[in-house]
């Protein structure tokens, strides 16, 4: 075999090992799954039983597109959801606002924490009996809420209102033994959150979360006043174990929430009571 032959087979088979690896790396790229944020992970995400359930309908839809798959676990009470997610019963829970979350760290030492926000409910002033704050009478019997985070904000509806006066200094997590001045000498009676709505016809008046009001059968026009929206400390947010903070299902799941279909569907459940808050 001369110089000029040896040449072309080697260049023939130069030309075609290179056309078999470019073969095969493209049948390698058509074969390859696309890459899932999720990792095609499923999770469990606890969450309050009732509106809230239509809200995360559409987020589990939203989250099944990129490769996340979740299961809704519904809870009835506050207490239950962080509870569960530190035991590792779920991976995520959505239902709480800073200040909860906090009084429930100090208290049972949670590894929780916040990763993206949802929305936020002003918390209001409900009656039946009355027009206008200033129609309250001496001696009215009003309603709060008990836990920590939901007593403090509710005493500080009736401060703004000029109901009462707290004790300067006094921070979020006020309880009636801060109270220094009450002109009308209200009875305040303290009541499971889930209660003091449903108790209304028993009251004269009562500080309600406004996802409780709705469930309560309580409509705006009996809500006589309510908290700031501006700078409001109380926005509600999707919460994970402290060690899962930066995993990627966990930037899946919040922005399954945080998107225009989640928001639509926010709005024509909540009919404004609840504003989106991200």
């Amino acid at each position: 075999m001369n110089n000029k032959t040896f040449s072309a087979v080697a260049l023939t088979r130069r030309a075609s090992l290179a056309a078999l690896a470019v073969s095969a790396l493209a049948l390698a790229t058509f074969a390859a799954p696309l890459p899932s944020v999720a990792a095609d992970k499923s999770i469990k995400v606890g969450i309050m039983s009732g509106e809230d359930e239509d809200v995360w309908r559409v987020v589990t839809a939203e989250a099944e597109k990129k490769g996340l798959k979740i299961e809704t676990i519904t809870f009835n009470d506050y207490t239950q959801p962080n509870e569960a997610l530190e035991r590792g019963e779920i991976d995520a829970n959505a239902f709480q606002h800073q200040p909860y979350l906090d009084n429930q760290i100090k208290t049972h030492g949670y590894h929780i924490v916040r990763v993206g926000y949802t929305g936020v409910w002003p918390i209001g002033l409900y009656t039946k009996k009355y027009k206008a704050v200033s129609e309250i009478p001496e001696g009215a019997i009003v309603g709060l809420p008990n836990d920590p985070s939901n007593e403090g904000r509710a005493l500080r509806v009736l401060q703004n209102e000029g109901l009462i006066k707290l004790k300067d200094g006094t921070g979020i997590l006020a309880t009636i033994a801060d109270i220094t001045e009450n002109p009308k000498k209200l009875e305040i009676k303290e009541l499971d959150a889930g209660i003091v709505g449903r108790s209304i016809d028993d009251l004269d008046a009562a500080v309600v979360n406004t996802d409780w009001a709705l469930k309560s059968g309580l409509s705006p026009k009996e809500r006589i006043a309510q908290e700031p929206i501006s700078d409001n400390p109380y926005r509600n947010f999707i919460a994970v174990k402290e060690d899962n903070k930066d995993a990627d299902w966990v930037k899946t799941l919040v922005s399954s929430y945080q998107n225009d279909a989640v928001k639509a569907e926010f709005d024509k459940v909540y009919k404004g009571t609840g504003l989106s808050a991200y």
